[in-house]
């Protein structure tokens, strides 16, 4: 590019008065790195949350850069940060966007130089790409605060239920060391009391308190999950949000209960809009992702680049399907191709079959379409 093109651009650029922003947030310090998109960045880091601080970088880098009166765009990489940052930008009038981290480009060598500055650089280059040049980015869709709530209880109630299986373990695996078989359960505490070891000695005082008070924390866990549960069940009776209403629809067909009918909805179909049957696939990590380079061709299996959890209940629940759904045009298809193959081609047929059933039951949801050969439970 010659001098008089250069100085072309850069004018152009100007006129549309553009400030470009990356920030890679950190526990402790957030890097910012500024650039008008044709210039030499600016490196700032401020404490991280200070959002005063930041709101001063801001200005203080349309000063330097010759852009009082423009506009902002930025961008940071999904995290723990969530989404917090991107509705305080948005709310100062920001044109933000939230990255896949796993999407951002990396160089393949095998040793690469990496720090928050090369990180700050890297993804302001990419953010001006993509809207200067249309460079394709992965872009998170960030939910509403309401959505986002929502998502709290089932999650929740997920990590309860892995403590409680933990909690159950730990008992178990303590009581072994001793040769001792003992499943908890509610009369825990009085047989512990009645347990002796192989010689007819009672056991360690010391271990029977470890096991009484790990019992306890159990009882804890199990009460906390019994009362999400029955919060679950109370909001669903009579409620006329439409959310709400799609768990009871979802959860009136056999083979999918109030729970999965709950995630699906919660995280998955009440808040995103789907346009049609690909990006419901892709949303979930459920398409293919084929390698073709000259007369190289292969398919590598599912990207598993949406959404973990649906993509892990949809496998569950096709196996569900199958057997509680077994007249349904999905299950025959899936018997008649894979039925007679081996433990290996029902697990990939079963991939193929969640997703199909996730695009019918997003046509039931939205049309109103039932499966085809579908029943519903009995009221």
């Amino acid at each position: 590019m010659n001098t008089t093109q250069a100085i072309l651009r850069r004018e152009s650029y100007t006129e549309k008065g553009v400030l470009y922003m990356a920030l890679e947030l950190s526990h402790k310090t957030w890097r910012l790195v500024f650039s008008d998109g044709h210039g030499k960045e600016r490196h700032v880091s401020i404490e991280a949350r200070s959002l005063v601080r930041l709101g001063e970088e801001i200005e203080k880098a349309k000063g330097k850069l010759g852009l009082q009166e423009a506009g902002v765009r930025s961008c940071y990489e999904a995290g723990r940060d969530g989404f917090w940052l991107h509705r305080y930008l948005v709310s100062r009038g920001i044109e933000n966007v939230v990255l896949e981290s796993a999407s951002i480009e990396v160089d393949r060598r095998a040793r690469r130089a990496k720090t928050d500055r090369l990180d700050g650089g890297k993804l302001l280059r990419q953010l001006i790409r993509h809207h200067r040049d249309g460079e394709f980015l992965r872009v998170v869709r960030v939910p509403s605060v309401e959505h986002e709530d929502e998502r709290r209880p089932h999650r929740e109630l997920e990590r309860l239920k892995k403590e409680r299986t933990g909690h159950r373990n730990r008992l178990q695996s303590l009581l072994v060391t001793q040769g001792v078989v003992l499943k908890p359960g509610r009369d825990f505490l009085s047989r512990l009391s009645g347990v002796v070891l192989w010689n007819g000695a009672p056991l360690p005082s010391e271990l029977k308190a470890e096991l009484k008070r790990e019992y306890e924390r159990l009882r804890l866990v199990a009460e906390q999950i019994r009362a999400l549960e029955a919060e679950r069940l109370k909001r669903l009776e009579g409620s006329e949000r439409p959310e709400l209403k799609q768990v009871l629809a979802l959860a009136r067909l056999r083979g999918l209960g109030c729970g999965s009918a709950w995630i699906l909805v919660m995280e998955f179909f009440g808040w995103r809009d789907f346009r049609n049957r690909r990006e419901v696939g892709a949303a979930a990590g459920l398409v293919g992702t084929p390698y073709a380079s000259g007369q190289s061709t292969r398919e590598q299996g599912i990207s598993k680049a949406g959404n973990g959890r649906v993509r892990t209940l949809m496998i569950e629940l096709g196996w569900s399907w199958v057997r509680y759904q077994p007249e349904s045009a999905l299950s025959r298809w899936f018997l008649e191709r894979f039925g007679g193959g081996g433990k290996r081609s029902r697990r990939i047929g079963m991939v193929a079959l969640a997703r199909r059933l996730l695009i019918a039951l997003w046509r039931y949801l939205e049309f109103g379409e039932l499966p085809l050969g579908a029943q519903l439970k009995a009221v």
